[in-house]
């Protein structure tokens, strides 16, 4: 941590309060997030871990008429049991509140105001669409349609999950709403829109200062300023949200607020702030907040998921410098770190709340302890691309490395301890070369480990802490202390101390990933002061010392049998085989559109053509730039197959394009075409000719 910050407040994105957690919610934000806070308390900075609920938008309204109960009640349900997993898996926040707070309404409402008074906000109509069954306006996840870039025919209203494109709703095709099932009608209403385009020189300026960030945040921000940062509407019509206050800050009525909620995107992100301030009241120091938000000695550090990047890279800063303007004091930080994450597959394929392809974290917990959970993720963080998770793996993670190298060196270096010194760590002699080593290790291990938590490098922090229990069963077994027992009792006792402040040591470092396992580990040593009070930098200076009594032995890992995995796999495999038959995945023969004309497909100009070059297009995960021989030209053309096809595997490669359509520009790059594929959506092949063509030859 750089020397001029004197705190640190980390938070980890807003859960929506419509569902349970699984793993890939766990992966993205929370687990992370809970390693490096833990870490840091154990070097003692001033740290504060601040989450919440997300609790409006249409996410939420959707779930409730689902479920048949209101949004309210719907939050309240869930809120409960999010908070209940977090506690389970050992998510330490300090503070964890929610978005229908008053606390929260209150200080989204007060942003608002504070952009109003600025005439920063910008009142204007815009078309949306209407649902006349229904008597309402659609907003954007209300309705759905044809993606106008793809063509896929299930694009929600702001975004088309297949292409990755940021829609606005009135751009699908054949809409309809997921109210009533019927074709909306365009009908004018009037909404605050936020000018993101007035900030993005600032904003610019700003993330090109952050050369330290990842890759994919920088090139997603890339991305969105390649297209230009437009206006954005930060009110809905809606009836559960947070409501437009009815006067300005000059208590003069504000016309047009009836019906009106913010827009999610603008107050959710709100709630971090919100969050604080109740903290801060919960340890009687209401206005302490202020410490973390509008001091520039505060590092804040936001822990996301790859898909919330431009809410919290963009948006939440922009909410931040416009809240700033005109301002010399009461002035809010901007982000420090944002360390998002790529997403967790299973067992390959994607993760799925809607078929109930996921592991969900309350039907693992009735199974398995947590920390075995903790530890799988950990090594597999999907940090710089997306990972996998796969119940052999975790099998696997368990039995020979938790089981067979964590805790059989724990185990065997206490019981035998105990056994032969009376229960008391042994007084130690002059250290071999051998005894010195291990104890050097243990100072490498904590600084190596903490190195690489401080740069947000979990995966190789948990492989350097098991790899000080790899180096510590060496020791043990090349010590042989079984032998030197009865031939040199002086070996043996240096052996057994050394092997005692490992444990020790083992018990410390563990404790951001495998708290709870850490726990255990510490009362076998029967230590009087708690581990999480431990002082990271003096892990190998403060041992336990000669003649200390040990506590009870107990297995700290308990090996998982093939047929409880097979249980959970033959599960997972089951929703993949029903995925046709429950109607989630479009069967072999998917539907027919309807019928055409023979004139109207003779519009369609499909051409051959070779590909002499493919990118990807910065800040994306699903899209290629192209280059393309049509014969008589060259065509750029942009294509959602990143999913399928890496760059390299295309160049040279034959394809069909679609070769008279209009010109459309895609995440900000021109595509002058379209090319075929063929797939179910999960597997993607393009359509090649049986035999090379020359380029350009007309498909009939």
């Amino acid at each position: 941590m750089k020397k001029d910050f004197k705190r640190i407040l980390v938070t980890s994105a807003l859960p929506y309060a419509n569902g349970p957690s699984h793993i890939g919610r766990l992966t993205g934000a929370y687990l992370p997030a809970d390693i490096y806070v833990r870490y840091q308390r154990m070097m003692k900075r001033d740290v504060v871990y601040i989450c919440g609920s997300d609790e409006h938008g249409v996410p939420i309204t959707i779930q409730a008429e689902k479920e048949g109960v209101t949004p309210q009640q719907l939050v309240d349900r869930y809120n409960a049991m999010i908070q209940d997993e977090f506690f389970k898996m050992g998510i330490s926040f300090d503070h964890y509140s929610r978005t229908s707070s008053l606390i929260h309404r209150e200080t989204a409402q007060e942003f608002f105001l504070d952009l109003l008074g600025k005439a920063i906000l910008r009142k204007k109509p815009e078309m949306q669409w209407y649902d006349e069954a229904a008597k309402m306006y659609l907003s954007d996840r209300y309705v759905e349609g044809t993606c106008p870039i793809c063509q896929n025919a299930d694009a929600r209203g702001d975004q088309c999950e297949k292409c990755g494109t940021y829609l606005n709703q009135m751009q699908l095709i054949n809409p309809r709403s997921k109210v009533s099932g019927s074709t909306p009608v365009a009908k004018e209403t009037t909404h605050w829109y936020m000018p993101l385009g007035d900030f993005q020189p600032e904003l610019e300026k700003w993330i090109e200062s952050k050369t330290h960030w990842k890759d994919n945040v920088i090139n997603y921000c890339k991305g969105w300023f390649t297209q230009k940062l437009a206006d954005r509407a930060i009110t809905r019509d809606l009836d559960w949200g947070v409501p437009l206050p009815k006067q300005d800050n000059n208590r003069k009525p504000i016309e047009g607020v009836d019906g009106k909620v913010l827009y999610v995107w603008f107050e959710a992100v709100l709630g971090y702030i919100s969050s604080t301030k109740e903290w801060a009241q919960k340890i009687g120091n209401p206005g302490k907040w202020k410490e973390y938000w509008q001091q520039d000695d505060t590092k804040l550090v936001h822990f996301i998921g790859k898909d919330n990047i431009v809410f919290h890279a963009i948006m939440f800063p922009a909410i931040m410098m416009a809240y700033n303007k005109n301002k010399s004091v009461d002035r809010f930080v901007l982000v420090s770190e944002i360390p998002a994450c790529e997403f967790l597959n299973l067992e390959g394929a994607k993760l799925s709340t809607s078929r109930n392809y996921a592991v969900w974290v309350k039907d693992y917990l009735e199974k398995f302890p947590p920390d075995p959970l903790r530890y799988t993720l950990t090594s597999n963080l999907p940090e710089n691309k997306d990972s996998d998770f796969s119940w052999k793996d975790f099998q696997a993670k368990n039995n020979n490395e938790l089981a067979d190298i964590l805790g059989n060196f724990v185990n065997r270096s206490l019981a035998f301890t105990i056994k032969n010194f009376d229960g008391r760590v042994p007084a130690p002699g002059a250290f071999s070369v051998m005894d010195n080593d291990m104890l050097n290790e243990i100072h490498r291990a904590q600084i190596e480990v903490g190195e690489c938590i401080e740069n947000f490098k979990f995966r190789d922090a948990c492989r350097r802490f098991m790899d000080l229990a790899r180096n510590a069963n060496k020791y043990f077994n090349d010590s042989e202390p079984w032998k030197t027992l009865k031939s040199d009792r002086a070996k043996c006792q240096n052996t057994l101390y050394v092997s005692v402040q490992v444990v020790k040591a083992l018990a410390v470092i563990m404790h951001p990933f495998m708290p709870f396992t850490s726990e255990k580990a510490w009362k076998m040593l029967n230590m009087k002061e708690q581990v999480v009070g431990q002082n990271w930098n003096q892990v190998s200076e403060n041992r336990v010392s000669a003649g200390h009594i040990l506590g009870d032995v107990e297995i700290l890992f308990t090996k998982i049998e093939d047929d409880m995995i097979l249980r959970e796999t033959n599960a997972l495999n089951q929703i993949t085989e029903n995925k046709e038959s429950d109607g989630s995945k479009p069967s072999k023969m998917q539907p027919l559109s309807n019928p055409i004309a023979i004139d109207d497909f003779t519009k369609v100009d499909m051409r051959s053509a070779t590909v002499l070059q493919c990118e990807k297009i910065d800040g994306t995960s699903k899209l290629l730039k192209l280059q393309l021989d049509l014969g008589g030209e060259k065509r750029q053309v942009v294509s959602g197959l990143a999913e399928y096809y890496k760059p390299d595997e295309l160049i040279g490669k034959q394809v069909i394009v679609v070769a008279n359509l209009k010109p459309a520009k895609i995440r900000g790059v021109e595509s002058n075409g379209m090319i075929l594929t063929v797939g179910d959506g999960q597997n993607v092949k393009i359509l090649v000719p049986e035999n090379l063509i020359a380029s350009g030859a007309k498909v009939s």
